[in-house]
C-alpha cells in the first residue's frame, strides 16, 4: 500500500492523527481479547455440560468419540472440536471456575496456552502465575513451556541480595524478582572444565538464548566492556541495561563455587559504572554474580555490610557428554545380554565379535 504523500496540515492535525492511530489499536487488542475470552468461556461451558451429563446420566467416555464426530460433521470448517479438545475442554471446566475464565489473567491468553498449563501443571497458584507471567512478557507457546519445564516458578526471585537495604522501593522488589537462582544454561555446549571466558563466549554466541534466560528488559551492552579507573583499564565480563528498571546490570561470571571475596571485585565494578557510565536519570547500578554454587550463608555474610546492591547467584550448565555415555558395566551388561541371545545360534563370528567389542571396551577405560 503507498504510504500518503506529504500534504499541508491544519494545526493539530498530528495530535488528532496520533490519537486515532492509537485508540483504533486499543479498539484492535480489545477486540481480539474479546473474541479469546469468548471462546474460551464457550469452551469452558462445553467442558462442563460434558461433565455434568457424564455424572447425571451415567455418559460413559465413550460419549466424547461420538460428540467429537458430530460436531465435526455440523461444522466442517472448524477445527476446535477434536476429541482431544473436548477432553481439555472437561478438564479446563474442572480445574477453574467460571468468573476465572473471564478475569485476567487466563481471558487473556489464548486456549492452546491454557492447554499448556493443563498439561504441564497440577498447581492452580502456579498456572495463574505463569498465565500472568504470559501476558507480561508476551510468552508464545513454546517459550512458555520452556519456562514451565525450567521451573522458572521456583527459580525466579531466588537469589540472595542486599536489595532490601541498598535501592528504594519499589525498586527493590522489582530487582529481587528480577534475578533467578539458578540460571538455566542448558543451550550451551562446553567441555568439561571450561573457564570464565569460555562461558562468556558461549553465553555471548548464544545472546538470543541469553537475552531469553535473563528475562524481558535485558538490553545487551557488550563482553569483556572496558573501563579506566585512575589509568588503568578493567573489563567488565558483562554488562547490561535494563529498560524498565532504568539502570546498568553488571554481571561477573565463576566457575567455581562463590568466595566472599568476589563480592569486593563486584563493588569495585558497580561503582565504577556509577561513576563513569550512569545517568543522571538512571537508577543505581546492579552487580550480578553468577557462579557455579553458592553457600546461602556465606553469600549472606558477604553482602550484609555493602551499600552496592549485589546478588549472588548459580548457573546450571548442561551435564557433559560423558554423562550421557554407557558406563563400562553398562556395556558389558548389554553386550552379555547379546551373547547369551544368540549363543543358542552357535555363531562363533557373531561371538567373537561381541567379545571383541567388549575387550576393546574395557581397554579404552583403562587408557589415560
Amino acid at each position: 500500500m503507498t504510504k500518503p504523500g506529504f500534504l499541508s496540515s491544519p494545526d493539530n492535525y498530528v495530535s488528532f492523527f496520533n490519537d486515532l492511530k492509537q485508540r483504533i489499536r486499543q479498539a484492535q487488542v480489545k477486540a481480539a481479547l474479546a473474541v479469546n475470552q469468548e471462546l474460551l468461556l464457550l469452551y469452558w461451558q462445553i467442558g462442563k455440560e460434558i461433565l455434568e451429563r457424564q455424572q447425571a446420566e451415567k455418559w460413559g467416555s465413550k460419549i466424547i468419540d461420538r460428540l467429537a464426530k458430530d460436531l465435526k460433521y455440523e461444522f466442517p470448517d472448524m477445527n476446535g472440536f477434536s476429541r482431544s479438545n473436548l477432553k481439555y475442554m472437561r478438564l479446563f471446566a474442572q480445574s477453574y471456575a467460571e468468573d476465572q475464565i473471564s478475569q485476567a489473567p487466563l481471558g487473556e491468553i489464548p486456549w492452546y496456552h491454557n492447554i499448556a498449563l493443563l498439561e504441564k501443571l497440577k498447581n492452580a497458584e502456579e498456572r495463574l502465575w505463569y498465565a500472568q507471567k504470559t501476558i507480561e512478557n508476551g510468552w508464545s507457546r513454546n517459550v512458555l513451556v520452556m519456562q514451565i519445564e525450567s521451573d522458572l516458578y521456583r527459580r525466579q526471585g531466588g537469589a540472595v541480595t542486599n536489595f532490601a537495604y541498598t535501592l528504594p522501593q519499589p525498586q527493590s522488589d522489582l530487582a529481587q524478582n528480577l534475578i533467578k537462582d539458578p540460571y538455566n544454561f542448558d543451550f550451551l555446549t562446553l567441555k568439561e572444565g571450561a573457564q570464565e571466558r569460555e562461558l562468556e563466549r558461549a553465553l555471548v554466541d548464544h545472546i538470543r538464548d541469553f537475552l531469553l534466560e535473563l528475562g524481558v528488559g535485558f538490553a545487551f551492552l557488550g563482553s569483556q566492556y572496558p573501563i579506566q579507573v585512575d589509568g588503568k583499564d578493567y573489563r567488565l565480563d558483562l554488562l547490561f541495561y535494563h529498560v524498565q528498571l532504568r539502570c546498568y546490570i553488571v554481571i561477573d561470571l565463576k566457575m567455581t563455587e562463590f568466595e566472599p571475596e568476589f563480592t569486593g571485585k563486584m563493588n569495585f565494578y558497580v561503582s565504577a559504572v556509577d561513576d563513569l557510565l550512569r545517568h543522571t536519570d538512571d537508577q543505581p547500578t546492579i552487580g550480578l554474580i553468577l557462579c557455579k554454587s553458592k553457600s546461602k550463608t556465606t553469600a549472606e555474610y558477604a553482602l550484609r555490610n555493602l551499600n552496592t546492591p549485589i546478588g549472588v547467584s548459580t548457573h546450571r550448565l548442561p551435564k557433559q557428554l560423558k554423562d550421557s555415555l554407557p558406563s563400562i558395566k553398562q556395556l558389558e551388561v548389554e553386550l552379555e545380554a547379546i551373547i547369551s541371545e544368540i549363543d543358542r545360534d552357535k555363531s562363533p563370528s557373531v561371538l567373537e565379535d561381541s567379545q571383541l567389542a567388549l575387550d576393546s571396551s574395557k581397554q579404552d577405560e583403562n587408557s589415560p
